[in-house]
Parts: C-alpha cells; structure tokens; sequence
C-alpha cells in the first residue's frame, strides 16, 4: 500500500471507529459526525471539508446559544425578572460557573490546537463516560479545557 493510501486508510478507519462507538454506546452525536465525515471523505470532496474545518465551530456554538436563549423569546420573561435571577446566590454561581467554563473551553481551543491528536482520547472518553458512568455527552472543548488544565498541572502541556 501506497503512503497516501495507508493515511487515507487510517483516516477512515478511525472515523468508522467513532461511527460504531457512538452507535453501540448510544452517542447519536459522534455517531452522526462521524459517519457524516466519512460520507464527506468517501465523496472526495476537499473542498466541503475545508468549509467544515473552518466553520462548523462557530456554527456549533451559534446552533447551542440559540438553544440555550429560546426561553428569552418567550414575552413572560423580561429584563427585571432575569435581572433578579441573576443576583441570587444561584445566579452570581452561574455567572462563575459560566465565566470559568469559558476560560475552559478557551484553553481546550489551545490545547486541541496545539495537540490535535488528543481529540482521539476526548472523546472516546466521553464516549465511555456516557455509557459506563451515567454522563452526559460533553462538547470536545470543554473536555479538552479540562484536559489541558490536567496536563499543566501534571506538567505534561506544551509550551
């Protein structure tokens, strides 16, 4: 076999591993992005690749805050009623928590683009930490935020 054979191979092979992980364990998520991948490479297509390569981030966390704000377009909440939700206890936590979950997600954009290969052990964890320990399907960068703050306490993250 050919060198660009063996890589175009192993490419394959590895997103026909996600496909069938997500679908024996139940993760329709990796599972739809795998195979959806897979279709694109099988069609040859660089081009639309590309186009998901730079985009489908951004596209991605646009699709989650647009879920995440539907609430607000219901007319029953307005600004005063999420005014003093957020400067309850609860609501200063979130605010936090939010805050710190973004600082998260930043250093797993670094890390995964520093260390792309680290995507392979993200999310078959998150794969298997759905299915054996009840979790819920995390986005790659905010297991990659996390990852990164691991490797940096262990002193394992590149400088």
């Amino acid at each position: 076999m050919g060198g660009g054979v063996k890589i175009l191979f192993k490419a394959n092979l590895l997103l026909f591993l996600f496909l069938a992980l997500g679908l024996i364990f139940g993760n329709s998520l990796v599972a739809a992005s795998a195979g959806t991948l897979l279709v694109m490479k099988l069609l040859n297509s660089p081009m639309l690749l590309k186009v998901v390569e730079r985009h489908a981030l951004q596209w991605g966390l646009l699709f989650l805050l647009m879920a995440v704000m539907v609430p607000l377009t219901n007319a029953k909440v307005g600004g005063k009623e999420l005014f003093k939700a957020l400067v309850t206890p609860a609501g200063l936590v979130a605010l936090a928590g939010g805050m710190i979950a973004a600082y998260l997600c930043g250093q797993g954009l670094g890390l995964l683009r520093l260390r792309p290969e680290v995507l392979v052990g993200l999310v078959i964890g998150i794969v298997l930490g759905v299915s054996f320990f009840k979790g819920a399907p995390v986005g790659p960068l905010a297991a990659a935020g996390f990852t990164a703050i691991l490797l940096k306490l262990l002193g394992l993250h590149p400088k």
